[in-house]
């Protein structure tokens, strides 16, 4: 069982920057791939970004590569979306997920185990 909680989203103008992290809970958080996800009104939740349980292999969304960088703190069971030249189409609920397979770093959401409550982001213009 992994419970996970995202802090981070809040309110900010077109080409400015937020930093979400997503605090995990228990001694095996290092043993799950970790992705982010997100979700607008009326759309279906999308693939944002993952790592594998190291952070060695990530991917990303075309829609935010370039933009948006996922990393890793196993030691504080952390995971962190650094998301960069943000754009009004970024507004969405942001949910981190753990993926019991650890090499993996799906980007579809089934695969994915545990989720987040998410956290809003809204950029304004």
């Amino acid at each position: 069982q992994v419970l996970l909680v995202e802090s981070g989203g809040g309110l900010v103008q077109a080409g400015g920057s937020l930093r979400l992290s997503c605090a995990g809970s228990g001694r095996t958080f290092s043993s799950y791939a970790m992705g982010w996800f997100r979700q607008a009104p009326g759309k279906e939740r999308e693939f944002v970004a993952a790592a594998t349980w190291i952070g060695r292999n990530t991917s990303y969304a075309d829609s935010v590569k370039g933009r948006f960088t996922i990393s890793r703190d196993n030691t504080k069971n952390t995971v962190y979306l650094q998301m960069d030249n943000l754009k009004t189409e970024d507004t969405a609920v942001y949910y981190c997920a753990a993926d019991s397979s650890p090499l993996r770093g799906s980007q579809v959401p089934y695969d994915y185990d545990y989720w987040g409550q998410g956290t809003q982001v809204t950029v304004s213009s």
